[in-house]
């Protein structure tokens, strides 16, 4: 279903797994592939899954979206360019990645140009606030007006302080990484279906964090597979509204009693009924 979407968003995360044998855990990737278009009024439910894999090597996400076509939004890790070979897929970069580095020069004591990146940032978060659930077009609209400026004006300034810092500085890091990915950041000005940043998918890797201080790992690399697939099921029933505890429980009492395989697009989680009807039903 994911795949088949025109936008998703894709990150990853840790997973760690026991490593048999060598008393300790490997460190396993869940890499998390989501579709969420409300923001901008879409009409597809919003879904995500978590695929395990071994290891964090850039031949994982092509794989596992093998046959995608689209705007992929991501952070800046440099394994999802390989899926951006040809035509068929756009990579939006995140913006608050970009903000991210600046705000940790800032925090950190006086900091001039970080600051002042930071609220140049601030005003194209500030639009973003204001779009929000409109149109595509409705938003393109409003970003050409007014976010197209604040990036027109932010590109040369960037280039200009940078070639007055030393290159080995985290300042003139942090510029050049906005600045390398200039395309992939500036893309959600004329598509209305991207947003500014790739938080969305961010906010489905906290739940996975937090599981994995109470599990501390996975038994087997199997183990991880079924971390992923469950996870999966409970994370985008919390995104269709209703209850992972009861959807389950009505989920596998159903395939318990005979429900087809040929019909298992009815117990998909979008498709089921409210949250306190389920419970009635558990």
């Amino acid at each position: 279903h994911i795949r088949s979407s025109p936008k998703v968003f894709a990150d990853e995360t840790t997973a760690p797994v026991l490593d048999p044998g060598r008393g300790r855990t490997k460190t396993g990737q869940l890499w998390t592939y989501v579709r969420d278009d409300r923001p901008w009024g879409g009409t597809d439910p919003p879904a995500v899954a978590y695929v395990y894999a071994p290891d964090r090597k850039g031949e994982r996400p092509v794989a596992h979206l093998a046959g995608f076509v689209g705007v992929l939004q991501v952070d800046g890790y440099a394994g999802y360019r390989q899926i951006a070979g040809g035509n068929r897929v756009q990579l939006a970069f995140c913006w608050a990645h970009v903000r991210r580095r600046f705000y940790e020069l800032a925090a950190a004591g006086p900091a001039p140009i970080a600051s002042e990146a930071l609220q140049r940032i601030a005003g194209l978060y500030a639009i973003e606030d204001q779009i929000r659930g409109q149109t595509p077009d409705q938003r393109c609209i409003v970003r050409r007006e007014h976010s197209q400026p604040i990036i027109d004006a932010l590109q040369p300034w960037l280039r200009e302080k940078l070639s007055l810092l030393s290159q080995k500085t985290k300042l003139a890091e942090a510029i050049r990484y906005a600045l390398s990915r200039w395309e992939g950041l500036t893309r959600f000005i004329d598509d209305g279906r991207i947003e500014i940043d790739s938080n969305t998918v961010e906010r489905l890797i906290k739940p996975i964090a937090l599981n994995r201080k109470n599990a501390l790992f996975a038994g087997s690399d199997a183990g991880g597979e079924h971390w992923a697939l469950i996870a999966s099921l409970i994370e985008t029933s919390k995104l269709s509204g209703i209850d992972p505890l009861a959807y389950l429980t009505d989920v596998l009492t159903k395939i318990l009693n005979g429900h087809l395989n040929s019909q298992i697009d009815d117990l998909m989680p979008w498709n089921y009924p409210s949250a306190a009807n389920l419970r009635d039903v558990a």
